[in-house]
């Protein structure tokens, strides 16, 4: 699939009309954005990266057939999972979405903890370079130890703030370094996001939210995510296949790891997920953070007030 271009911006007056609603995963994004959208006109627009592969409803913990049917639900499940995607391929879905729902006069509440994702779609996407085939090529034939060798000359700062392990992720910095002649976290600088957002960081005390991770861990094992990586291992893309649970459950396929194992490994892969979306927010989100174990009923409403929703 050819990806689009990199430079891509939503017009400020559009996000104005949105409220967004954001957080680590299994924080209780989806029950709030819900409520909120059922009392006020709204509708929900996805901002998770991997809840928009359709073959992966369960180990992507998509919104529920029930959830779908209180309100318009959007972009969920949206995408073949044989396809790549971006960030920009991303906002372009997004504002196609939010322009519909505007334009029905209804509140669009973009709900998800992809980072990038919600950044791109808020700030834009800085111009970078095309990657040469010969730049790519080199960089595809390299081991996982070689590109972070590699990054770690070329851009330190990059091999610090992204996940190392990751081998996508650390050849695409890699790549814009080698291509550019300059580090990409230079390159990936953001602008800042428009004035006049609307949208909170949903945040719980850690243990609680450790326990909401592992019932939610438990659930999708038993709910049918195991059988949806074996059907879906021959046709994902290598981005469909950094779905989280992907490659714990993969190794349950093969053999490697039991079942108890599996559910070990992928609830510490998913705490350690919802740490680094804990710090992205607190560190690059401008929204304000609030923490549902502490709030009631009654201060949930107060704060839809707070964010225009009458």
């Amino acid at each position: 699939m050819t990806l689009l271009p990199s430079l891509v911006s939503l017009s400020p007056d559009l996000l104005r009309q949105a409220v967004f609603v954001v957080g680590p995963t299994s924080v209780g994004k989806s029950e709030v954005a819900i409520s909120w959208a059922q009392s006020h006109g709204g509708e929900i627009v996805n901002a998770d990266a991997f809840q928009l592969y359709r073959e992966f409803p369960i180990l992507s913990a998509q919104p529920s057939a029930e959830e779908r049917a209180i309100v318009p639900h959007h972009l969920f499940g949206s995408i073949s999972c044989t396809m790549e995607m971006d960030a920009a391929h991303f906002v372009t879905l997004a504002q196609s979405a939010l322009a519909d729902v505007v334009a029905r006069k209804k509140v669009p509440f973009v709900v998800g903890g992809s980072g990038l994702y919600l950044q791109a779609l808020i700030a834009g996407l800085p111009a970078l370079p095309t990657i040469d085939p010969t730049v790519r090529e080199k960089v595809r034939g390299m081991t996982l130890t070689e590109m972070q060798s590699g990054l770690a000359e070329l851009d330190p700062v990059s091999l610090r703030s992204i996940d190392r392990h990751n081998p996508r992720r650390v050849g695409r910095r890699l790549e814009l370094s080698l291509q550019a002649g300059r580090p990409a976290s230079e390159l990936l600088l953001q602008p800042s996001p428009p004035s006049g957002l609307r949208g909170i960081v949903l945040v719980r005390d850690r243990d609680e939210l450790n326990t909401r991770i592992e019932s939610a861990v438990e659930a999708r094992l038993l709910g049918g995510a195991v059988e949806e990586v074996k059907a879906g291992g021959e046709i994902a893309s290598p981005t469909a296949k950094q779905i989280l649970g992907w490659r714990e459950i993969h190794a349950l396929l093969e053999g490697a790891i039991n079942r108890t194992r599996c559910a070990e490994l992928l609830t510490v892969a998913t705490r350690q997920y919802a740490k680094r979306q804990l710090t992205w927010f607190r560190g690059k989100s401008t929204f304000p953070l609030e923490n549902l174990s502490a709030v009631t009923p009654n201060y949930l409403d107060l704060l839809a007030r707070q964010l225009g929703l009458s």
